[in-house]
């Protein structure tokens, strides 16, 4: 049979309009943007940066998370098949896990599909208990008291093999799919934890084929797996094929527009809808910066400070910005940015009237309106405490000598107990004569050495001397964690709703883990510990502000700023929305490619 010319013209463009469906509809999406800190490995287990937790959350998953689009978060299943049955007296918590569920391939796995199960968890949690993985997570899990668990790592410490084999009471898997927890002591926000990646599961023949190397082969069942990684640069993760189907459905408030139009916009959608996920590793913030204006980012989360005038003046999107399509997305964070004193260095350490006094001076030295002012440009607010906004145990109309500058009052404390310039040559020296040379570890980039420039203005105007050592950021934790600085400053981000999490940085249990100063002091544990099995009220309220006081009293802190967060993105972003606590996004954003520019 002949076809008419016209016919088969028409025919022709209609396969070639068939052609172009298939080649959109084939492209792949991929979602690229930069981290302004290195990671450090992404064993979830074993880390506990921001930046490589940021990874690990979209890798392993814990049996329930967040509502994406629910402010300010609503608790929901993730792996487990629904909420956990939970005792009248908090202490018994019972998760059954959905079946079918299956980890990203793996050689581990020799070549079979890996389904999840109930065991996976009660490994992964055991592991948080073996001594030899110094695992960060570890105190504050054990201020959960798992019945057995702390046994268990007892008898790792004196010197058997943590024995992975030995069956818990507090930790027992019931069938394949059902595992139950039982505590010592009520704790009704024990559930919190189960939504932290921390608490992700990990099968353990991947950790025991990769051994030592684990922290480079994360294997979990999320919607993404590692595909390529060059440390402390570049790291691709793309879509888990093994990936259960999972459709975008939330419950924003009645009254969020914003959550409702997303809601509305891709409810039923399978996720993850991006393909790949490309994170290149910035520190430095100018060419951060410029990176995200040349298009190789599609999001900037953090804008970095210097740049908050040129890009959002005033709090509104520049009109350069906005003509290209640039969303704007401006939340308070819920954080808080501290200097670290090592309570056991011989000179900013100690608990002694004359060491506190040094450290209070110190605080009431440092300028923090400045800060906020020169450095953040504004983008932050006074700190009065160590627990976050968005937070229990955050009071908004909180007010203490956190937020003070009062430069006489802190040279008056210096001279008060005896640190005085004894040889004349303008810079003060210990009660016993001694020479004080104050040392702060910090970093390279341009926003540190901002913050460097400033802190050590402020300590030549109480006449200290003061020098700075720089590293990487990795290099500096790992300094931190074994208790080798004198000073560091760092950002702390709430990683559930419960401000009890912030406080374990002053509890003497996790000293050389989330406890960075190393602060030891019975009268604050006993706080912490009391904090734990109440609920939420009053009389835990109190107990948060009896902590405040003496964290503020003996200073193991400076506690500068509650940062508020400032991100961009091109327009073909679409459902980006940032989130108070947990770290997991990338599968809730989709990429339009018809607005994309085309690839020079």
């Amino acid at each position: 049979m002949s076809l008419s010319r016209p016919l088969r013209a028409l025919l022709l463009a209609a396969l070639a309009c068939c052609a172009t469906a298939i080649a959109v509809a084939a492209e792949t999406k991929v979602l690229r943007y930069a981290f302004p800190v290195a990671e450090t490995g992404f064993d979830p287990v074993q880390v506990s940066d921001l930046y490589s937790r940021i990874i690990t959350a979209h890798i392993f998953e814990p049996p329930l998370g967040y509502d994406h689009l629910a402010r300010p978060f609503k608790l929901r299943p993730s792996t487990a098949a629904a909420m956990p049955e939970v005792s009248d007296d908090f202490r018994s918590f019972t998760f059954r896990i959905k079946p079918g569920l299956y980890f990203a391939d793996d050689p581990a796995f020799k070549g079979q599909p890996r389904e999840l199960t109930a065991q996976d968890y009660v490994y992964a949690v055991k592991r948080i208990f073996d001594p030899k993985l110094k695992s960060p997570a570890q105190p504050g899990l054990e201020e959960e008291k798992i019945i057995g668990l702390s046994e268990l790592r007892e008898a790792a410490l004196k010197g058997q093999p943590f024995d992975y084999d030995r069956e818990v009471e507090g930790l027992k898997a019931l069938d394949r799919y059902t595992f139950r927890v039982q505590l010592r002591e009520p704790r009704p926000r024990h559930v919190y934890g189960w939504a932290s990646d921390v608490m992700g599961a990990v099968a353990r023949e991947v950790v025991e084929a990769y051994g030592d190397k684990i922290m480079e082969h994360p294997v979990g069942t999320g919607p993404f797996r590692l595909a390529e990684w060059r440390r402390s640069s570049h790291m691709v993760l793309e879509r888990n094929p093994r990936y259960r189907e999972v459709v975008y459905d939330a419950q924003p408030n009645a009254d969020d527009a914003e959550g409702q139009a997303l809601l509305q916009r891709f409810k039923g959608r399978r996720l993850p809808m991006v393909d790949r996920v490309e994170i290149a590793v910035i520190e430095e913030s100018q060419p951060r910066w410029l990176a995200f204006l040349n298009g190789e980012q599609d999001v900037l989360e953090r804008l970095p400070n210097e740049f908050v005038d040129q890009a959002v003046p005033g709090g509104t999107l520049a009109p350069n910005l906005a003509k290209r399509g640039l969303q704007m997305f401006r939340v308070p964070g819920a954080d808080v940015t501290l200097t670290v004193f090592n309570m056991e260095d011989p000179l900013v350490g100690g608990y002694t009237p004359d060491k506190v006094a040094l450290r209070r001076a110190m605080a009431l030295g440092t300028d923090i309106g400045r800060e906020i002012q020169l450095v953040r440009r504004g983008q932050a607010i006074p700190a009065q405490s160590i627990m976050p906004p968005l937070t229990s145990g955050y009071r908004s109309e909180l007010r203490t000598e956190m937020s003070a500058f009062d430069l006489p009052r802190a040279k008056a404390l210096l001279d008060l107990y005896g640190y005085v310039d004894r040889n004349g040559d303008g810079w003060r020296e210990r009660p016993d004569g001694q020479p004080l040379v104050l040392e702060m570890k910090t970093q390279s980039d341009q926003a540190s050495r901002q913050l460097d420039e400033l802190w050590k203005k402020n300590m030549d105007a109480l006449g200290l001397r003061a020098v700075l050592k720089t590293a990487q950021w990795p290099e500096n934790l790992k300094s931190a964690r074994s208790g080798r600085f004198m000073l560091w400053r760092v950002g702390s981000s709430a990683g559930s709703p419960d401000g009890q999490g912030s406080l374990e940085r002053a509890y003497g249990a996790s000293v050389g883990k989330g406890n960075l100063a190393r602060f030891s002091l019975p009268a604050f544990d006993r706080v912490y510990e009391q904090l734990n099995a109440l609920p939420d009220g009053p009389e835990r309220q109190a107990l948060f502000d009896q902590a405040t006081k003496l964290l503020v009293a003996y200073a193991p802190y400076r506690v500068h700023v509650h940062r508020i967060l400032t991100d961009l993105a091109y327009p073909w972003v679409v459902g980006y929305r940032r989130a108070p606590f947990w770290l997991d996004w990338w599968q809730y954003v989709d990429i339009d490619p018809a607005r994309r520019p085309a690839a020079p």
